[in-house]
């Protein structure tokens, strides 16, 4: 990794927190500021800033995201229900930590939020 973050350091479990899944890949951790009453984060173990910075080689570990996202969805019994995955990228999309993850939310109806559906 080129630098460290709070995502970092729980990926080396310098920093501990509730580990779910971990794999060369990818690290899924419940979230401390829960949003919902599941709010996982699935982050990438290689340190990728955002969105904007992601590049054919990390399409590996950014479809490992999708298939752990799944699995733990599953194992948290809120794959029949639905849940709801996010992604932010940079200061308009709200990211606050540099190293590309996805929430994984549910266990409850999730509110509307901007989405693409015209009326």
């Amino acid at each position: 990794m080129n630098k460290e973050s709070i995502f970092s350091k729980i990926i080396c479990r310098t920093i501990s927190a509730d580990i779910l899944y971990q794999d060369d890949l990818v690290t899924a951790f419940r979230d401390i500021q829960p949003k919902a009453p599941i709010h996982i984060l699935i982050v990438t173990n290689r340190l990728i800033p955002t969105i904007n910075d992601v590049t054919v080689e990390h399409e590996v570990a950014l479809g490992r995201l999708f298939t752990v996202a799944a699995k733990i969805a599953k194992q948290e019994r809120i794959d029949n229900d639905g849940y709801r995955l996010i992604v932010n990228c940079n200061k308009h999309g709200r990211q606050e930590i540099y190293h590309l993850h996805m929430h994984l939310l549910g266990g409850k109806l999730l509110g509307n939020m901007v989405c693409c559906h015209t009326t």
